[in-house]
């Protein structure tokens, strides 16, 4: 669930992105809508609204969730400070490639893979099938990092398009193929788990 919290301001985005440029007036300002640059002005607000309201209501965010806002601000703003699209073109690349670090860094930092820390409270798994399953990890945010970098300089017209629907399908369909894994290991760890006398 709060993986495709993410996307949320990433639909925001698509939707203001496909509107044909124009400029409307509200309250006596004149504002421009439609294109990269006024939608990337509601992923940049959108952002803060979702993450905002998470932070108020959970009285914190996930380091994931912090990483992802602050790439957003950060590569946002860029891209409407020097008006260059080249910017928000990096985001989704850098932000997977360190999420993937993150999950690197787990196998010789802290006593738990990344993937435990975060699935473990919900499910019983053998060590090999935890280590798997973190480097599994690893392989998608480094594929979805390549993938949203080749299409986005390669094919320039379709890279949006990609960005939301391309991201959102590959989530997915790893989502889907870590269940299917799971579900065979699931009673790996039954036979493992001590039972208790009643």
């Amino acid at each position: 669930m709060k993986q495709f919290i993410d996307f949320i301001p990433l639909l925001l985005f698509f939707i203001v992105f496909k509107i044909d440029p124009r400029v409307v007036d509200i309250g006596g300002y004149q504002l421009s809508v439609g294109g990269i640059y006024s939608a990337t002005a509601v992923l940049i607000l959108s952002s803060l609204v979702v993450y905002g309201t998470l932070f108020i209501k959970q009285r914190k965010l996930e380091k994931s969730q912090w990483l992802t806002l602050i790439a957003c601000l950060v590569f946002g703003s860029l891209t409407l400070a020097f008006h260059s699209e080249t910017f928000l073109k990096w985001k989704a690349p850098v932000v997977n490639w360190l999420f993937a670090l993150g999950f690197i860094g787990s196998h010789f930092i802290g006593d738990q893979l990344l993937i435990k820390r975060i699935m473990g409270h919900a499910l019983t798994l053998p060590e090999p099938v935890w280590t798997r399953l973190n480097i599994a990890w690893i392989g998608f945010f480094l594929f979805c990092g390549a993938a949203n970098l080749f299409v986005a300089f390669t094919f320039q017209s379709y890279w949006v398009d990609f960005k939301v629907f391309g991201s959102l399908g590959m989530t997915l369909l790893f989502l889907v193929a870590q269940g299917i894994y799971l579900s065979r290991h699931l009673h790996d760890a039954d036979t493992t788990t001590p039972k208790t006398e009643d």
